[in-house]
């Protein structure tokens, strides 16, 4: 079992690739993948503005690949960290690939009070526990955890 501690170091990892997406014209979003081992295996950015796809959110993108890289008795051992809560889209893509446990920084609720109505991110009030509850098959989801640091790097973002 991962520490607190330890999620929160893998959850600053998710938070400096939501920031280098930042820098990079995407939206501040981003996801890192850990092994049994702790080791990281891959980590995706949000790609919404530069591929022009909605759906290249971090975490999508990052389940994208695991799905074809790694099979699903070694996924349902792997920990998928995000910067914020996965949405209802990510979460069910977490799913369908296996993935074992979530660990999110900013709620899907705090999200939508920094985002507001902007026409990129309409937030859905739709809890990621919620989606992976009516599964066939348990997701552990820990989170929100260092929320203060999961909004700064949305600070200003939505205004533009």
């Amino acid at each position: 079992m991962t520490s607190g501690d330890e999620h929160d170091v893998f959850l600053r990892r998710a938070l400096a690739v939501a920031q280098r997406s930042r820098d990079g014209g995407n939206h501040p979003f981003g996801a890192i993948l850990v092994g049994p081992d702790g080791s990281v295996l891959m980590e995706a950015e949000n790609s919404c503005v530069t591929t022009g796809d909605r759906t290249g959110h971090a975490e999508r993108n990052l389940v994208s690949r695991a799905s074809t890289a790694f099979d699903v008795p070694f996924l349902s051992r792997c920990t998928l960290y995000s910067s914020a809560e996965p949405c209802a889209m990510c979460a069910g893509a977490t799913y369908w690939a296996g993935i074992g446990r979530v660990v999110y920084a900013l709620s899907e609720r705090a999200l939508a009070e920094i985002t507001g109505p902007h026409p990129e991110n309409l937030t859905m009030a739709l809890e990621c526990r919620r989606v992976f509850a009516a599964g066939q098959r348990p997701v552990e989801v820990v989170g929100p955890r260092i929320e203060d640091e999961a909004r700064a790097v949305h600070d200003g973002f939505w205004r533009r």
